[in-house]
């Protein structure tokens, strides 16, 4: 049975990290709703985006823009979206996890583009090779901060160095749920749907195709892989808020249960020491 002093100490302990998870937890709390609505404001204009390049690529094909070729059992790059920091619950295990397995049921040449520390970690210990690294973007990233990795991924696949190019990271659907997505990023596919997009898909293109695709295409990326970093930005707040908010419920509950048993320990001292002090006193 520990002594009341050691139950004492272990109780300060705790509620010292009492504080500091609920601490945490408010300041994710408040970055939450600052990520929450950049990655909703920049959903619409993805979206967008995507489908007018969608519909591009069903009516143009790879001698109109190099970002449109399709070729076929080459090098495939993933970029894979993580967290610098931890203490993000589950997040940072799941997109790791999946993108193992994305990489197991898919055997080939294949490289990593990382972008926070978790994730390089993770595959330098599972010897992926990485191609480059790129470090968090910070509490309020910003479309400027990814055109260094969208350059970078454009001019290799430009340049015949991969011949697929996805991004997996995780998807923010709400507070408590992120879910691990893969989403391909070049080359450029057409819509699934025929019905979506410009009736018929006629284009007038001023003053003509390669002007307009190289000034498009490369936004495209950029844009697809600044949503993808909104998304995880956001997923990360999310799930560090209810990560800390469990560990302050925890928390208390341990207090409470070291409280009881300082209770019975110093009910249990001060019944031996009445005991003692009767069986003195009788003695005299």
């Amino acid at each position: 049975m520990p002594s009341q002093r050691e139950i004492r100490r272990r109780i300060g302990a705790v509620r010292n990290i009492k504080q500091i998870t609920r601490a945490m937890q408010f300041v994710a709390a408040s970055k939450l709703k600052r990520a929450q609505d950049a990655t909703l404001a920049a959903r619409p204009y993805s979206d967008k985006i995507d489908e007018v390049l969608a519909d591009l690529a069903a009516v143009l094909s790879g001698e109109d823009h190099p970002l449109l070729a399709r070729r076929e059992g080459g090098k495939r790059c993933i970029v894979l979206i993580t967290t610098d920091r931890g203490l993000a619950g589950p997040l940072n295990t799941n997109t790791i996890r999946f993108a193992a397995r994305v990489i197991t049921e898919h055997p080939g040449d294949l490289a990593v583009i990382t972008v926070g520390r978790k994730g390089r970690d993770a595959m330098r210990r599972a010897r992926v090779p990485i191609e480059a690294h790129f470090p968090g973007f910070g509490d309020r990233p910003t479309f400027a901060d990814v055109l260094p990795l969208a350059r970078l991924v454009t001019d290799d696949y430009v340049g015949g160095v991969y011949d697929q190019v996805d991004i997996i990271y995780s998807h923010f659907v709400s507070t408590l749920v992120q879910r691990p997505t893969l989403a391909p990023l070049l080359p450029v596919t057409p819509a699934e749907d025929t019905a979506v997009g410009i009736p018929g898909r006629q284009f007038l293109f001023e003053p003509n195709a390669a002007s307009v695709l190289e000034q498009l295409l490369p936004r495209y990326v950029a844009t697809r892989l600044y949503q993808a970093v909104l998304e995880a930005k956001a997923s990360e707040e999310s799930s560090r808020m209810v990560a800390m908010k469990n560990a302050t419920e925890n928390a208390e509950e341990l207090i409470e249960d070291l409280t009881l048993v300082y209770n019975k320990v110093r009910q249990a001292n001060i019944t031996r020491e009445m005991i003692e002090i009767a069986t003195g006193a009788r003695a005299i």
